[in-house]
Parts: structure tokens; sequence; C-alpha cells
């Protein structure tokens, strides 16, 4: 077997490990599982360390698992958590399962003929089965209150200035989750449980339920929660989370996170969420450091996961998209763009409205960027930049102040890129009445 918690220990996703993992591990195959919230129908980039550590798992020869908490999405975890969360109905959580499935397809074999395909679950499907009677007879007997009471999550709430304390559903929160790692050690012969390292505590609970209540053996691993190196949370930016869902994030805006994330992110982020071996990725890391100014590791960074999380069409469209915002790129370009890519890529450039009636019979360029809109301040000032060459109309150079434009000039059939010197961008949008 491939030395699974060495391949991680390099990559610096280690933060806790039960003695004996290793171990344990290298003897032959297993199963290991992972839980994933399904509050959301995406995954965003905050869920990738999890994926990756299956994917390195199932890369080893191991069966990854990947746990929809659908009963415990309906609870709520108390780890890190300062108040309740929502709870979700069925029908919610069912579709945002399928949705998710999508998605951890991209990155794990579910269907393959191989021994050591994923396996995908849903916690509702074994939990919604227990009676309160009988969840607390054949659970709650085995893990004392004194044990539950002692988990860091509870005792923070617990001990919150804001006295709120915690409900006892959020209380009962880790013996649901010890449930589950029961009924995967019984059902599916799964023996690691990872997460995050606000999980261990939860994890913890798991293999000491299966050793109470079953005599048997398992493990916990978690990974560090990732921050960035100007101590920010990663994977949040001004707009929100980054998503996988193209339709939240743009494939444009996916790229463009890793493609901009600190030389100091770049070397930790390329092992962690990439699948280079060790050896190119320490190539990388010297190639960047001998010309920092090139971006070497983030462009490889972002390369490898928009890949992996999208598609290299998508990859090689951002790059394009990348290219034509920064002076390159041309009006084909521009006309293949979809429009939450177009947009994506002219995010807060100043954009002006007109009547698309205004089009149709045609209006001179100059009356459209002096009197309809105001990207110039008048038609002389317009004329003085076309003759000096500093005015392109959806990225082709403009000689003619007063060239006609018509709707054929549209992009998406709603838009016009102005741009005035080297920098300055404009947006021109054709709305109906």
């Amino acid at each position: 077997m491939m030395n699974f918690v060495e391949e991680l220990r390099w990559r610096g996703m280690i933060h806790d490990i039960m003695p004996g993992t290793e171990e344990f591990l290298l003897k032959g195959k297993t199963s290991a599982y992972v839980g994933f919230d399904p509050t959301a129908d995406s995954l965003h980039i905050g869920h990738l360390v999890g994926v990756m550590m299956l994917k390195h798992f199932q890369n080893a020869g191991h069966t990854p698992i990947v746990l929809i908490g659908g009963a415990t999405g309906m609870i709520g975890d108390p780890s890190g958590k300062s108040e309740e969360r929502n709870l979700l109905d069925e029908q919610t959580l069912r579709h945002n399962q399928e949705c998710l499935k999508k998605q951890f397809e991209k990155f794990l074999d579910f269907n393959s003929a191989a021994s050591n395909r994923a396996v995908m679950v849903n916690n509702y499907d074994w939990m919604k089965e227990y009676s309160f009677l009988g969840f607390i007879r054949e659970i709650g007997k085995h893990i004392t209150v004194n044990y539950m009471m002692a988990k860091d999550s509870v005792k923070k709430r617990l001990d919150s200035e804001t006295g709120q304390g915690m409900s006892f559903t959020e209380f009962s929160y880790q013996l649901v989750q010890g449930t589950d790692y029961l009924f995967l050690y019984t059902n599916h012969g799964c023996q690691l449980q990872m997460g995050g390292s606000d999980q261990w505590g939860n994890i913890v609970t798991g293999t000491e339920l299966i050793r109470r209540k079953a005599g048997g053996e398992a493990y916990a691993m978690t990974c560090p929660l990732i921050t960035k190196s100007d101590g920010q949370k990663f994977g949040k930016t001004e707009t929100g989370n980054v998503w996988l869902d193209p339709t939240r994030t743009t494939p444009y805006q996916f790229y463009q996170f890793w493609l901009n994330v600190a030389d100091a992110d770049a070397e930790k982020f390329i092992k962690i969420f990439t699948m280079l071996p060790q050896g190119e990725i320490a190539g990388l890391v010297k190639a960047h450091q001998d010309e920092p100014h090139n971006r070497i590791l983030q462009k490889r960074l972002a390369e490898e996961v928009t890949v992996m999380a999208h598609s290299r069409e998508d990859y090689e469209a951002a790059v394009e998209a990348s290219q034509i915002l920064f002076g390159k790129g041309t009006t084909e370009q521009l006309r293949k763009m979809d429009e939450n890519t177009f947009l994506a890529v002219f995010e807060g450039v100043p954009t002006f409205d007109i009547s698309a009636g205004l089009l149709e019979t045609g209006v001179n360029f100059s009356d459209l960027c002096a009197v309809h809109t105001a990207i110039t301040e008048s038609k002389g000032e317009f004329r003085r930049l076309i003759q000096g060459g500093g005015v392109s109309l959806n990225k082709g150079k403009v000689d003619n102040a007063e060239m006609i434009i018509t709707p054929e000039h549209l992009l998406n059939n709603k838009y016009l890129l102005i741009q005035k010197g080297k920098k300055s961008y404009f947006l021109i949008r054709a709305k109906e009445n």
C-alpha cells in the first residue's frame, strides 16, 4: 500500500492523528469517510481540503466514503459556531445531495469497476429509523455526560460570555456523528474518519462509541483549518464564498481567486489543493523563487484546481478572459465569451444604460460616448482621443469618430465595450424599453 499518511504529512495536511493510524493503514485496504454539510446545493473551496483528503485516500488504494449530513444538517454542528443554524427540510437536503454528488464526481471515482470506487451515503437514511427512546437506549448509554462536556466545542459554548448556552439538540450532535461512524464501521468496514481540526472531538467520540458498543478498533485524523498568510479566513472574498457551482462563482472568478493568492499561500496551497508530486512541486517552488514576478506557482495552482473543479476548456476560457482585461485579446474572443464570464471580467467597470431602440436606426459613435453617455465630456474630447489612437470598441481600434453603431456591434446582444487609453474601460448596456 502507498503510505497515505506520509503523503498527507509532507503536504501539510495533518493536524491531529490517533496513535497507530499510520501503521493500521499500511496493513491493507480499508475505507474512510469525511462528512459534508448539505445546507447548500454546492461545495465551496472551504470543503476542498476534505475532498482532497479523500482523493489522496483513493489514490493510495483505499475506499473513500462521502457522507452527506442529511440528519446532522437538520441539527447543526456546534463546532466553531456561536449560535444555532437554520434547519432544513428533507426535500431541500435531497436536492442538495444530488447537486453535491455531481461535484464530487469531478474529484473521486464513483463509477469504475475498481474495488475501491468511492461511495456516497446520507446519514438521514439510518438516523430516521431511530426513535428517541431507541437512540438513548442504543447509543446514549454508552457515552457519559462527563465525556461529552469535556469536548472543546461544548465547553466554549457553555463558557461563552454571550450566555447563549447550547440547546440539547446541539449537545446531542456528537452522539449523532458518533452513530454515523458506528454505522459505517458495521456496514462498510470503515475504520477511519477524517475532517477538519475543529471536528476532532466529534470524531474521537465515534471511535469511543465503536470501542464501547462494538468492541472494535477505529481511528481518527484531522487536517489543519486553512488560513491565509495575512491571517484572514481562507475561501472568503469580498463577495462571500468561492463556490464550485459555475452559476454562483464563474470559472473565470474561480481561476482568478487562485491566480491572485500571495506567494506564501501559493507555496502552501499547491501542496494541499493539487495532486502534483513532491519533486515537481519542489521544482516549481524553486523556479518561482528565482523569478517571483512571473508568478509561476500561482499560474500552475490556478490551472490545476480549475481543471479539476471545472474542465480544461473552462480553464482555457478563463486564461483567455484574463488576457482580454490586461490589454491582449480580440473582438472574436469577446464574442465567444458567455455573459456571466463577460460580466465577471468587467465587474466594477463604469456602466451606462441606453435604449436598445437608439441602435436600431444607428447612432453616431461620438454622440453615443459624449451625449447619450458620459464616457467623454464632449465630442471634441472624443475626436481628439480617436485621432490619438486612444479608443477601442470591443477590443478593435476605432479611427472614425463618426462611425455608426448598430445592434450588430453588440456583444451578447446587449453590451458594447469601450476602452479609453490603456486601462479605462466602460460598458454600454442596451436595454429594451
